[in-house]
């Protein structure tokens, strides 16, 4: 069988990647062009800044993935995107480039959901990870439970019903001082901290769901500081972060445990940028130990917003024509629960 390279690009927060992969696996070059440093004097991402950056920086990025690859577009045998969730500027640049790139060469357009393009990196990382697995995705904007029922085949059995977890690790971090982004920030404190030191609540909604819900334990947080402040209390900042971070991860494991027991599934996967957190990490790894069950994550690029992930995505659609036309738009608030594998 002929070999298949698909460019991705991925453009739907801060990131603008691009990459080329061959067979969705063999990655010839992903390039990353991060905007942390520009929003960080923010404590958060501002969209318009995003896009603006993403226009003035993308034609470079593809120059410099063709050279680091050692190929001309003639080789490329299709350009995949993400086109949606997302900020909608920010979706728009990668589009439109993507759209203008497929139409220079001539080659097919494939439009790739920005989660599934989480789970995908998976692929690449672990060669022979096969289907039916478990992916927990977890990021800024999703915390989603996800069956693989097979190659672009997915079936939503959690997923969060107000905070993503990445949201409540930035807003919680932006409250005890420690700025922009929150997650690595809080992974790093809190490895000077007692995890045990603060009891925040754990929530696991009604008996038997695997959702999520984080707002009532950043909303605990918040009121447990300022309890202190009125008090004139100081506030440890490592035993907090610690102690959130705990409950965070005790509940994102146990629900993905009680996942694949429910439905039998042996392998289970992380993807999206909360799963480079150490501690998650280390307490799915011991229990998935416990219950004889795989565990796998990518390696910290890989969880990251990256084209890689969009290219491996797009590699699969490939495989089964499923190909975009020039109408395709942004879709900021594409849910995955509602997607069905193709460009609908």
């Amino acid at each position: 069988m002929k070999d298949i390279v698909i460019l991705g690009i991925e453009t739907s927060c801060d990131e603008t990647s691009i990459a080329i992969v061959k067979n969705g696996k063999e990655v010839f070059t992903n390039i990353i062009n991060s905007q942390i440093e520009i929003h960080k004097v923010y404590g958060g991402v501002v969209p318009e800044i995003a896009s603006r950056s993403h226009i003035s920086v993308i034609s470079q990025v593809l120059e410099e993935a063709l050279k680091e690859a050692e190929m001309g577009l003639t080789a490329i045998d299709a350009v995949a995107v993400t086109y949606g969730p997302g900020l909608v500027g920010a979706l728009l640049v990668g589009i439109n480039f993507a759209k203008a790139l497929a139409f220079s060469i001539n080659r097919p357009l494939i439009a790739v959901n920005h989660i599934e393009g989480h789970i995908s990196a998976n692929y690449i990382a672990h060669k022979t990870l096969e289907p039916p697995f478990i992916t927990l995705v977890v990021s800024g904007g999703h915390t989603h439970l996800v069956l693989l029922k097979d190659y672009g085949s997915y079936e939503v059995i959690g997923m969060t019903r107000d905070d993503a977890a990445g949201e409540a690790f930035d807003k919680v971090a932006r409250s005890i001082g420690l700025g922009y982004p929150g997650g690595p920030l809080i992974d790093q404190i809190s490895r000077q901290g007692n995890k045990e030191a603060i009891q925040f609540p754990r929530v696991t909604l009604e008996k038997d769901s695997l959702d999520f819900s984080f707002s009532g334990l950043k909303s605990s947080v918040l009121n447990y500081q300022n309890n202190l402040k009125m008090k004139n209390g100081a506030i440890n900042v490592a035993d907090v972060a610690a102690s959130f971070q705990e409950a965070v991860v005790d509940v994102l494991v146990s629900k993905t445990l009680d996942a694949a027991k429910r439905f039998g599934i042996k392998t289970v996967a992380m993807a999206g940028g909360v799963a480079s957190n150490t501690r998650l990490r280390e307490l799915m790894g011991e229990k998935c130990q416990k219950n004889d069950i795989r565990f796998l994550y990518p390696p910290g690029i890989l969880c990251t917003d990256n084209g890689a992930m969009i290219a491996c995505a797009g590699y699969y659609k490939f495989l089964k024509s499923e190909f975009a036309d020039y109408s395709l738009n942004a879709e900021p608030n594409l849910r995955f629960e509602h997607f069905a594998g193709g460009h609908q």
